[in-house]
């Protein structure tokens, strides 16, 4: 059985996810087929879902106008996974603290934008996160922070006593970056909930 994965392609980085999630399907043994989800019509086929990095306010506009907003807060609904990266998280959050950023509510977090800086404040650090037994090198680009989780809502990983890393039901949402490095734990978490131990995850 081949998975359906669709990738955001309103705006931002969609072929890092895209290669990362179909390694991350072979990794478990699964094929992955990958759609770039530009227009509506499309989500109801997929049985994962990602929303890349980019500009939140401009991804936000765009979900809205092709009506695929609705669609992807109709994925969650059904319990089908997804994964919200950056830019994703803000978009799915349920408070952007930006009314620019028409949210999806599908994250019970608050965040606040860029926090962690601008693009020449990026980094790169060790993470610890929840269901990984060795660090995750996360990749930070202008990056949000979460300042406010639900009570449903479990905290994957923190930076500098952060929340940076959430699953709020069938979501996993990160202020990080996963496609950007080699290592797919991050996507197998998101969609398979493999063991890291296992050395195919890398």
């Amino acid at each position: 059985m081949t998975l359906v994965a669709g990738v955001v392609a309103v705006q931002g980085d969609v072929s890092e996810h895209a290669d990362a999630v179909r390694r991350a399907g072979r990794a478990h043994g699964e094929d992955v087929e990958v759609r770039e989800i530009r227009e509506s019509g499309l989500v109801p086929d997929c049985d994962l879902l990602l929303v890349p990095g980019g500009e939140s306010t401009t991804i936000s506009r765009l979900l809205h106008e092709e009506g695929i907003a609705t669609e992807i807060v109709a994925h969650v609904e059904a319990g089908k996974p997804m994964l919200a990266t950056c830019a994703g998280l803000i978009v799915t959050s349920r408070d952007a603290k930006d009314d620019r950023v028409d949210t999806l509510d599908l994250v019970d977090v608050s965040v606040d934008r860029n926090a962690f800086g601008r693009q020449k404040d990026s980094f790169e650090a060790p993470l610890d996160v929840e269901g990984l037994d060795e660090p995750f090198p996360a990749v930070f680009i202008r990056a949000p922070v979460i300042d406010e989780v639900g009570d449903d809502v479990a905290v994957l990983a923190t930076w500098d006593d952060r929340p940076v890393a959430v699953r709020d039901g069938p979501v996993v949402a990160t202020s990080f970056h996963p496609e950007l490095t080699p290592d797919v734990r991050v996507h197998r978490l998101a969609f398979f909930a493999a063991d890291e131990a296992d050395p195919l995850a890398r």
